[in-house]
């Protein structure tokens, strides 16, 4: 990531394509994080494709890991973890403030 390079920040960037987060590591990012949990999952034109319903994961971390372990490319990136805390790192703003 560019900004934490520029900032001088140790960080790991993991291709979520590649080898995506399980559902251990999903429910651990979940409890980590300080957005709405409903924010991980990308509503973009495949969440329409595949039907689904933006109100089924309002507060269900369940029905997020679950979505997301089906469907990896509804992941909502990037996503920051630092000790015990996450963020979705959208605007980039929020990237420099979470990691200063």
């Amino acid at each position: 990531m560019a900004v934490a390079k520029e900032l001088g920040v140790d960080h790991e960037v993991i291709l979520y394509i590649k080898t995506p987060p399980d559902a251990a590591t999903l429910f651990k990012i979940v409890t980590a994080l300080e957005d709405p949990v409903q924010d991980l999952v990308r509503k973009d034109a495949k969440f329409k494709k595949l039907g689904l319903n933006p109100d089924d994961f309002i507060d269900n971390p369940n029905a997020v890991v679950d979505i997301l372990v089906k469907h990896k490319q509804l992941l909502q990136r990037p996503i920051l973890v630092k000790g015990e805390k996450a963020i979705i790192g959208r605007p980039k703003a929020r990237i420099v403030d979470f990691l200063t």
